[in-house]
């Protein structure tokens, strides 16, 4: 628990020199190696590998699956990982919590994460150039290629930070609500990709631990004394 609450155990205001270096360092130079893994699984599947063709029985399976219903909701739970929505979000999350808290570099935490992740999305599927699965389409294509999927990295990477903070809640039960719904949205939105036929199943698999990883780092980008917190803590 000391990790979720490490900026109410050290709540200190950093220099801007300090917040600067810490992104460097922490953040990142981390996300380089994020990257450059990314893209090493990605050159085998497409490489070796050969595409993965038995994926496609993945997209065929719940391509014949589709109902009005489901159609209706993956379309939905699409568009909150699109990038005008995840933005916008982002921004007004980053305002609030700015506003109630007066700690800007921890109000600043979404936003490192969606961004991060945006740059190794974007950068890796550029160059990878994963064609996508062959089912029908219920989505117009966006220019990247397919591996990895952006929305479900998106989804994870702003989602669970969002779920990290909640925990400030004070009310229990609004807490674990808001917390089920963040920790669920990223999975919602892997299962939509790969039921709108937009991503096939390494895709959805490997946006999401990119948008983990950047949650993580995002979460962990400044250094906080937590165990002088803990101790501080207990003394009271």
């Amino acid at each position: 628990m000391t990790f979720i609450r490490r900026y109410e155990l050290d709540s200190s205001a950093p220099t801007r020199s300090g917040v600067w270096r810490d992104v460097a360092r922490r953040a990142l130079l981390p996300g380089l190696f994020l990257w450059l893994g990314l893209m090493g699984v990605g050159f085998l599947i497409v490489g070796p590998l050969g595409g993965l063709p038995a994926e496609a029985g993945i997209n065929e399976a719940l391509a014949a699956a589709r109902t009005p219903f489901l159609n209706t909701a993956t379309a939905t739970v699409s568009l909150i990982g699109s990038t005008e929505f995840v933005i916008g979000l982002c921004a007004l999350v980053i305002g609030l919590v700015w506003w109630r808290t007066k700690e800007w570099w921890y109000a600043l935490v979404p936003g490192l994460a969606v961004a991060l992740q945006a740059v190794v999305f974007m950068s890796a599927a550029a160059i990878v150039g994963r064609e996508r699965p062959e089912a029908e389409h219920l989505d117009a294509a966006p220019p990247t290629s397919s591996f990895p999927s952006g929305h479900t990295g998106a989804a994870a990477a702003v989602y669970f930070t969002f779920a990290m903070m909640a925990q400030r809640i004070a009310n229990p039960w609004l807490r674990w609500l808001v917390t089920i719904v963040c920790l669920a949205k990223p999975f919602a939105m892997g299962f939509s990709r790969l039921y709108r036929g937009m991503h096939s199943f390494t895709d959805v698999l490997f946006g999401f631990l990119n948008g983990v990883a950047c949650a993580w780092l995002a979460w962990r980008y400044l250094r906080r004394d937590v165990e002088a917190g803990a101790r501080r803590l207990t003394a009271n």
